[in-house]
Order: C-alpha cells, then sequence, then structure tokens
C-alpha cells in the first residue's frame, strides 16, 4: 500500500518519468533490429515474457504477501490493463512493419487526448473549449502523417492505423495504472499486469501457426535488451511516477519519446523523417501541449477551490 503523501512530490517522480521516457525511446529502434528475423507479433509476446520471467523470482520473494492481499476488483483491474497492455504493444510493434519509426512513435504517444476523451465519456467530465482544440489540431496532425504516407503505399496507412490503436489502449493502460498504483506498490501492480499481456500474446502467438520460437541469436539479444529496458526499466518508472502524477501527466511527458525514437532510427537506421511526418507531429505536440495546459489549468483551479 503507498500513500501518495506531499514529501513523496518532490523531484523523484519527474526524475523517473524523464528516465522512463528516455529508455523507452530505445524501445523502437530495438523493435525494428528485432523484426530482422522475428514476427512482429513473436516480438511483442517475447518483450512482455522475458520481463515477466525475470520479474518472477524478485516478486515471489518480496510481494507474495501483497500480491495475496488484493481484492478481487483490483485483481479485474490488473487483468484489464494486461490485455489494454498487450492490444497496444501488439498494435504498436506490427505498426513498426508497416510505417516508420517516427510516424508510429509520434502517433502511439497521443495517449494524452484518448485520456481526455476518456474522461469526458466514461467519467462525464465536461471538455473545455481549449480541449476540443487540442483534439482537432491532433486530427489535422494524423492526418497530414497519413497524407505523407499515401504516396508510399497502403501499408504505411495501415501501420499508422495499428500506431493510434496503439495510443487507445496505452491510454487505457495509463488510466487504470494511476488509479492502481495509489494502492498497490510497483511489483505488485507491474507483475500481474505485464504477466497477463504476456499470457495473451503468447497464446495468440501459439493460436496464429506462426515460429514461436526465434531461432537468430541476435534476435534474443534485442528481446532481451527490449525487456530489460524499454520494459522493465522504462514502463516500470513510468508506472512507479503514476503512483505520485497523474495520468494526465506521465503520458504528456512521453511525448519526449518520439523525438528520442525519432533520432536513434535517423542515425542507426538512416530512416530520415519525412516534412509530412514532421509537420504532422509538431502538430501533434502542439496539440498536446494545448491538452497538457488546460489539465494544469483545471488541477489547479481545483486544488484551489479544495483549499
Amino acid at each position: 500500500m503507498i500513500h501518495s503523501t506531499n514529501s513523496d512530490k518532490d523531484w523523484h517522480p519527474y526524475v523517473s518519468v524523464g528516465f522512463g521516457v528516455m529508455t523507452c525511446s530505445t524501445a523502437a529502434t530495438l523493435i525494428r533490429l528485432a523484426q530482422a528475423n522475428a514476427h512482429s507479433l513473436v516480438v511483442a509476446a517475447w518483450r512482455l515474457t522475458l520481463a515477466t520471467l525475470i520479474l518472477i523470482p524478485i516478486v515471489l520473494s518480496t510481494r507474495r504477501a501483497e500480491l495475496h492481499g488484493l481484492t478481487r476488483r483490483e485483481w479485474g483491474s490488473a487483468l484489464a490493463a494486461g490485455l489494454l497492455l498487450a492490444i497496444h504493444f501488439g498494435t504498436w510493434i506490427t505498426s513498426l512493419a508497416y510505417t516508420s519509426v517516427a510516424a508510429s512513435v509520434v502517433l502511439v504517444t497521443s495517449y494524452p487526448l484518448f485520456v481526455g476523451l476518456a474522461s469526458h465519456l466514461l467519467l462525464h467530465e465536461r471538455l473545455s473549449r481549449k480541449m476540443v482544440v487540442a483534439i482537432l489540431v491532433a486530427t489535422v496532425g494524423s492526418i497530414l502523417i497519413g497524407l505523407g504516407d499515401l504516396g508510399k503505399g497502403t501499408h504505411r496507412l495501415w501501420g499508422d492505423i495499428l500506431a493510434l490503436m496503439g495510443a487507445v489502449s496505452g491510454a487505457g493502460y495509463f488510466l487504470i495504472g494511476r488509479k492502481l498504483r495509489v494502492r498497490l506498490s510497483l511489483l505488485a501492480y507491474v507483475f500481474p499486469v505485464y504477466g497477463t499481456a504476456a499470457l495473451i500474446l503468447m497464446a495468440v502467438l501459439l493460436a496464429s501457426g506462426l515460429p514461436p520460437v526465434p531461432h537468430h541469436p541476435q534476435t534474443w539479444l534485442w528481446l532481451l535488451l527490449m525487456a530489460l529496458g524499454p520494459q522493465l526499466l522504462g514502463h516500470s518508472s513510468l508506472n512507479w511516477a503514476l503512483g505520485y502524477l497523474s495520468a494526465t501527466y506521465v503520458t504528456i511527458a512521453t511525448l519526449g519519446d518520439p523525438i528520442g525514437s525519432t533520432l536513434l532510427a535517423w542515425w542507426l537506421l538512416g530512416e530520415k523523417p519525412s516534412l509530412w511526418t514532421v509537420m504532422g507531429g509538431g502538430l501533434i505536440l502542439a496539440s498536446i501541449a494545448i491538452a497538457s495546459y488546460t489539465e494544469r489549468q483545471v488541477e489547479s483551479n481545483a486544488v484551489t477551490s479544495s483549499s
């Protein structure tokens, strides 16, 4: 059980978010390298499976009692988060096989806009005029990226759509994580979530008829680096910060991911971002900046009214 006290809200959660974003920005390049000899579904399934296997001895030796004490509702929420995480990685990793790293990462990190929509539709929170403007600007940005990929074949557009599906499922994953992390320790939260995602993806992989085990030793290196870096260090750092910071803030911070991912892919993979992607990505980043400013105003007003 954790509590978000004022002393907790120092610089540590912000450093954790920054570290998580930097670590996660290596994921797209590692995925591309692994996809050279493995199907996207194989990459997604083994990324979560290896991460879960690494966690098993740590969690069982330190958090067994806490796991036994989880309520039925907490288990249900963790399983739902795991399902959304499986969809997130299944769609996003597959998108990288069809579209550019820049387009894919820009689109998949549009979480905050979907968090805002979910708050309006599911929590009945009224969207402000600025939030509506942010959503419209992000839509224009997505269209620009799609237009840039239009002349490069329908497979690029399909990749863009998959990345957006990853953003929607990722938003749900972060929203659930924010609620659970206020009550659960980091390990008690990520273990059932990562484990559920791993089981779902591995079941889909086995049912697909694809070769489930990569045969190239180098592929295993990329998968292990993915599990240790972007998953266990990156995502877990973001999940830890969710115990102290809002889901909106954490998802907004992930906007640093496209910058690092694009630069890394340009350097290592020779993928220079197109002008359409730069313009569309700029609009999406601007829209989320508007959304973040609006969200911070709402939070500030809420604190003022409660005090």
